[in-house]
């Protein structure tokens, strides 16, 4: 008779577990896709993120010569001036 419950028991968890199971499974192809476009938008952040990374080297090195024109420039002021 113990046996029985036990079974019935085991049974009832098992179904209990495939019913909790079931709506995650279904679920599965919609997360499949969500992940391959968040993998897809994380590979555009990251060829953005190399573009800005050029971009800012570029902006720093455009700095510096509008700083040594700009020095430049004073002198040949400096000299007119004497």
């Amino acid at each position: 008779m113990v046996k029985w419950i036990v079974l019935a028991v085991v049974l009832f968890a098992l179904v209990v577990l495939a019913l909790a199971v079931r709506p995650v499974l279904a679920r599965l192809p919609r997360l499949r896709r969500a992940a391959v476009a968040l993998q897809r938008r994380q590979a555009d952040a990251e060829a953005l993120r190399e573009t800005a990374e050029v971009l800012q080297e570029r902006a720093e090195t455009l700095q510096r010569q509008v700083e040594t024109t700009h020095q430049r420039l004073e002198l040949i002021k400096a000299k007119r001036g004497k």
